[in-house]
């Protein structure tokens, strides 16, 4: 009897851990004499696999990025969620974090640092600074009124600053756009729609 088989020989998708797996992996397992076969798609796979691998390139700016790196420490630990590695390089990462205001001379040092990621390329706008300019697009002329202005975004986190779970949610939420198959275009139409 397989992992995969309950008392009664059929299939059930639980881990041999015992975690639950419903969601998990894309796919089916058809049962045979000597265990099972797995049939999927390859695009599903491929989708899978880049939306829990997903690198991040940390781009602090003000106290956003603080918030982000509690996210990052161990009370909430946003590597169980596949964001293991945070690349100090946009050449090795896969979505970019901006935690912070932008401000005009600060504008095409994250254009250039877009423009070196590899596609597909990732972002998120964490707090309202990266957003719409926050508090302080009004009593100053610097500050660039939100990242959308400078580079494309695909995921708005709102708050000032916003709590490390709203982060989790805003990675969680990027991860299942990818997982669905939506390209980047769809994803950002998506995004600017629930704004």
């Amino acid at each position: 009897m397989s992992d995969l088989q309950n008392i009664n020989g059929e299939f059930e998708n639980v881990s041999p851990t015992g975690g639950e797996l419903e969601g998990a992996f894309p796919g089916s397992v058809h049962p045979t004499a000597s265990g099972g076969i797995l049939v999927t798609k390859l695009d599903e796979v491929i989708n899978w696999a880049r939306s829990n691998s997903l690198w991040p390139l940390v781009f602090g700016t003000s106290c956003c990025a603080i918030e982000m790196m509690s996210t990052a420490s161990a009370k909430y630990d946003w590597s169980r969620f596949g964001f293991e590695v945070a690349r100090a390089t946009p050449r090795q990462a896969d979505v970019i974090i901006i935690a912070g205001t932008i401000v005009n001379k600060m504008a095409p040092v994250l254009k250039r640092l877009y423009d070196q990621m590899a596609d597909p390329k990732y972002v998120i706008a964490m707090g309202a600074c990266a957003t719409s300019g926050g508090p302080f697009f009004y009593n100053t002329y610097s500050v660039v009124k939100g990242a959308d202005h400078v580079i494309p975004v695909d995921v708005y986190i709102a708050g000032c600053p916003p709590r490390p779970e709203a982060l989790l949610h805003a990675m969680i939420t990027l991860q299942r756009k990818i997982k669905m198959g939506l390209t980047r275009e769809q994803i950002r139409n998506e995004s600017k729609s629930e704004v």
